[in-house]
């Protein structure tokens, strides 16, 4: 006998108008402006040297695969960046979790976005926005219909007014740019965890068709990684466990019909978390097999909890493991520690 299930269609939606944002079009930086220095001799080290092994893959003509969350590319103004990388083709990829193009298409369309979570969430107003929902749930049904990718969709919809839109700052969009520019933009959903979730076109058979689609996008991607550089920012579950199971599948394939394995690329992860001196100390902290034994044994106080940071674990240190990769971790604000990021490219590139 079924569970009694709430009726999506009870949901009130209000209009996007309504709501009182915390972020404006305003506050994204041009790439003009004068980037606020790094304090940390460490990190400006690890930005440089990643700055260097992105120039080197540019000039080699290897992927630079962007894996962004909502807050580090989009909540902190760092758009004009990543587009100006895609124009150059230096970012050849990019990848986000299903809130990346929410943010991503209400900045588009109303030039504001980051609603008050607090405030709304009191009465049941958080998430209940009607354009937004809408709109991505429609894209949603549109690329498992014609079989595009998700991202691919979304960008096609902002960059050409699609779904009875006008989006008069389509300028701002990573998604549009990469459409324009004929770059793959996936996004990688978590069913449930997504605020258009909660409208009542939400389709999930089609939003999993679109975003299954985009895995398989990404995955291929990943074929093409050896010698390239890949980007993890500011998502500590879901970008490296996407990550991956892609990576399992891409060299799985790669292998299977006789090519080398992916052993030579780099790997960033952009944090907050404090690592330490982890270039020094990186096989003690990253050494889960170890804590893996503690965990067994019941041994807490030999448990270091930075064995859950799956960046760490994950992109960091067993998926470069047995090759000639390298890593970098960048400890900051990500509104401080991108541009720079930008900033040493373009040096490097001269």
């Amino acid at each position: 006998m079924p569970f009694p299930k709430l009726d999506p269609k009870k949901v009130r939606q209000l209009p996007l108008s309504m709501r009182r944002d915390k972020m404006t079009f305003q506050k994204i930086k041009y790439l003009d402006e004068p980037v606020p220095s790094i304090n940390s001799p460490e990190v400006q080290q690890e930005i440089n040297g990643l700055a260097k092994k992105i120039a080197e893959a540019h000039r080699n003509n290897r992927p630079v695969i962007w894996m962004t969350g909502d807050h580090v590319t989009l909540r902190r103004g760092n758009q004009r960046y990543l587009i100006d990388l895609m124009e150059r083709g230096i970012v050849t990829h990019l990848a986000g979790n299903g809130a990346v193009p929410i943010h991503d298409f209400e900045l588009a369309l109303i030039g504001s976005t980051l609603e008050d979570v607090e405030f709304y969430i009191r009465d049941g107003k958080f998430g209940n926005w009607d354009e937004v929902g809408f709109a991505i749930n429609e894209a949603a049904k549109w690329a498992a219909e014609f079989k595009w990718g998700f991202g691919e969709t979304i960008g096609w919809m902002i960059e050409n007014d699609r779904f009875d839109f006008k989006f008069p700052h389509k300028d701002i969009s990573i998604f549009a740019a990469a459409h324009r520019l004929g770059i793959p933009a996936t996004v990688h959903v978590l069913i449930g965890a997504d605020i258009v979730h909660q409208h009542p076109n939400m389709d999930g058979a089609a939003t999993g068709q679109a975003t299954y689609t985009d895995l398989l996008i990404f995955a291929r991607a990943l074929r093409n990684l050896e010698g390239g550089v890949f980007l993890n920012l500011g998502t500590a579950v879901h970008g490296p466990e996407v990550y991956l199971k892609a990576l399992s599948m891409a060299r799985n394939v790669e292998l299977q019909e006789g090519r080398e394995n992916i052993l030579n690329f780099t790997t960033a992860v952009f944090d907050i978390l404090d690592l330490g001196n982890w270039r020094e100390s990186r096989k003690e902290i990253y050494d889960w097999r170890r804590d893996m034994k503690a965990m067994d044994n019941g041994d807490k106080e030999n448990l270091d909890s930075r064995y859950y940071f799956r960046p760490g674990k994950t992109i960091l240190t067993r998926t470069v493991a047995g090759g000639f990769g390298q890593s970098f971790y960048i400890r900051g604000d990500c509104g401080i520690t991108v541009p720079n990021l930008y900033q040493s490219i373009m040096k490097e590139l001269g």
